[in-house]
């Protein structure tokens, strides 16, 4: 029998070492051919390092949730509050490549929009990569669509060009 998934939610450093060695792994797989590796790298230092991590879980209140299968971490999310006060922002959802297309992301959104729901949220919203196809495909599949576009600087001379997506609940 197959190993189901279960969402658990990042409770200690260890937890946080782990999804840093993971997100390394997914952004260095994942992204080249959407993003530079440059912007890559620059991504993964100034928004992936412990200490980011850290400060996300300690100042800005936000939630990381870990997809374990067999006890060993294959995705993460993370979500908290948006400025919208009817938004709750998943500011990060990544699943190894291994282990795509078992429901694990899936099952992160549900346990996300369980939080939105019993917190008084009216809808889930995103940012995603305008060419991260597979990425928008899978959203769209969860029930998430395009709102909008953005984008933004984000220091080193990077930008993000983005859609905005968002799940009503």
């Amino acid at each position: 029998m197959e190993d189901a998934v279960s969402i658990e939610p990042a409770t200690e450093d260890g937890h946080l070492s782990e999804i840093h060695e993971l997100a390394h792994a997914i952004w260095r797989e994942h992204y080249p051919g959407i993003i530079s590796s440059e912007q890559i790298e620059y991504m993964l230092r100034t928004g992936y390092n412990l200490d980011a991590l850290r400060r996300d879980v300690r100042q800005n209140r936000i939630r990381y949730d870990r997809a374990l299968i067999g006890g060993r971490l294959v995705g993460f999310s993370a979500y908290g509050a948006h400025c919208a006060a009817d938004a709750l922002m998943l500011h990060k959802l990544y699943i190894d490549a291994a282990q795509r297309a078992r429901g694990c992301g899936r099952k992160l959104v549900e346990t996300a929009a369980g939080y939105a729901r019993a917190n008084s949220f009216d809808r889930i919203v995103l940012r995603v990569n305008k060419a991260n196809r597979s990425a928008i495909a899978a959203y769209e599949r969860i029930g998430f669509s395009v709102s909008g576009p953005i984008v933004s600087d984000i220091g080193g001379g990077f930008r993000m060009d983005d859609y905005w997506m968002q799940l009503d609940l």
